[in-house]
């Protein structure tokens, strides 16, 4: 898998914009990835140094349409902290 296969999007919330003050990003990530291959693609994509990575898996909630019902997707997310003497990812900051 290429660094963009396990990099999928931001996640773009109020809780994780919270957290670009502390250096820390959210991302939702391939299912199948774990840490250490979503460390190396967030340096190989942004240029940055990561300190540490947390994952957490994402249940799918029960939608309704009508009468009908089904889940959304499963997902993956992780919270990627950046070393302190790295640089911001550029991204994030026109978000602020």
């Amino acid at each position: 898998m290429t660094a963009r296969d396990i990099i999928l999007k931001p996640v773009i919330s109020e809780k994780s914009m919270a957290g670009i003050a502390d250096k820390k990003y959210t991302f939702k990530v391939a299912k199948t990835a774990n840490k250490i291959e979503i460390a190396k693609a967030v340096e190989e994509i942004f240029g940055v140094k990561v300190a540490k990575v947390n994952t957490v898996s994402v249940k799918g909630h029960l939608r309704r349409q009508g009468r009908f019902e089904g889940y959304t997707p499963s997902w993956k997310k992780a919270i990627v902290t950046l070393d302190e003497n790295s640089k911001t990812i550029e991204f994030f900051e026109g978000m602020m």
